[in-house]
C-alpha cells in the first residue's frame, strides 16, 4: 500500500512524492503529539480526565523510540564492520554481542541494564529513561548489524576492485562506493526495526518510564476501566506506528530501494 504516495499528481517524480510525503507525515506526527490531548480531553472517563497524561506519554514513546533507534543505527554500523573485520578477536566479540542480544528477551536487558549495570560499573548511574534509551539501542543494533552486514555483503566486488584500481584508499572505497550501497540495500529492514521499536519502547515501563503503555496501566489502575482505556493506548500506538510507517515508506521510495527506475 503506498498511502500517501498515491495521493500526489502522476506527473511528479519520485523523488518530489516522496519529499512531500515525509514532510507531510513529519507535519501530522508533531501536531499529533502537540495536539492529542485535545480530542482525548472530550472523551468520557476515564479518558478524558487523563487526557493530558496519554498526550505526554505518547511524547515520551516517540522520544524514546528516536533516541534508542539513532543509537542502534550507529551500533549496528560498528557492529557489521566489526563482524567483517580481518581481525579475528573484532569477529568474536561482535558476534558475541549479537548472539546475546539476539538470543534473550528485551525485557531482561531493560532490567539488567536499570539494575544489574550500576552494581556492575558503580560509576555508572542511569535514568530510567536514559536506562531504557541504552537497552533498546543495544537491542536494535544487535539487529541492525544483521542487516547491514548482509547489505555490505551484497554490494558487487567487482566495484571495490574497481574503485581500488583508481586509487582510492580502503577508507575512501568503503565510505564512497560500498556503504552508501550496503544502507540502500539494508534500508527496509533498518526502518522496520525502528517501526518495531516504537511498539518495544512499551517495556520501558517495568522500569518506571512514563510513557504511553505506564500512562495506560496507571489509569487502568485507578479506574478499573481496561478496556476504553487499553483501546485508547491502542489506538494512539497504531497512529503512531502509521504515520512512521509512512515515513519509512517514503524513505525506501525516494532511494528507488526496488529499482523501479
Amino acid at each position: 500500500m503506498n498511502g500517501l504516495l498515491s495521493v500526489w499528481p502522476q506527473s511528479w517524480t519520485r523523488q518530489q512524492r516522496s519529499t512531500a510525503t515525509i514532510a507531510v507525515s513529519a507535519a501530522v506526527l508533531v501536531l499529533f503529539l502537540w495536539l492529542v490531548a485535545v480530542p482525548l480531553s472530550g472523551l468520557p472517563e476515564p479518558i478524558g480526565p487523563a487526557a493530558q497524561e496519554f498526550a505526554e506519554g505518547a511524547r515520551i514513546t516517540v522520544g524514546l523510540t528516536l533516541v534508542a533507534g539513532l543509537a542502534g543505527v550507529v551500533l549496528g554500523v560498528f557492529a557489521a564492520l566489526a563482524k567483517l573485520a580481518p581481525f579475528a578477536p573484532l569477529r568474536w566479540v561482535a558476534g558475541l554481542y549479537i548472539w546475546v542480544i539476539r538470543g534473550t528477551p528485551l525485557l531482561v536487558q531493560v532490567l539488567f541494564v536499570f539494575l544489574a549495570l550500576p552494581m556492575l560499573l558503580p560509576g555508572v548511574q542511569l535514568s530510567d529513561f536514559n536506562s531504557a534509551a541504552a537497552a533498546l539501542a543495544v537491542n536494535v543494533g544487535a539487529y541492525n548489524a544483521e542487516a547491514l552486514r548482509a547489505g555490505i555483503l551484497a554490494v558487487p566486488k567487482g566495484q571495490t576492485e574497481a574503485a581500488r584500481s583508481l586509487g582510492l584508499s580502503p577508507t575512501q572505497t568503503f565510505v564512497h562506493i560500498v556503504f552508501p550501497q550496503s544502507f540502500k540495500i539494508a534500508l527496509p529492514p533498518l526502518v522496520n526495526n525502528i517501526v518495531a521499536l516504537l511498539k518495544d519502547s512499551s517495556l520501558a515501563y517495568v522500569i518506571g518510564v512514563v510513557e504511553l503503555t505506564n500512562v495506560g496501566n496507571r489509569v487502568q489502575a485507578a479506574s478499573f476501566e481496561p478496556v476504553p482505556v487499553f483501546i485508547a493506548t491502542a489506538c494512539i500506538y497504531l497512529i503512531l506506528t502509521t504515520v512512521l510507517t509512512q515515513i519509512s515508506g517514503a524513505i525506501e521510495h525516494r532511494l528507488d530501494i526496488e529499482q523501479r527506475s
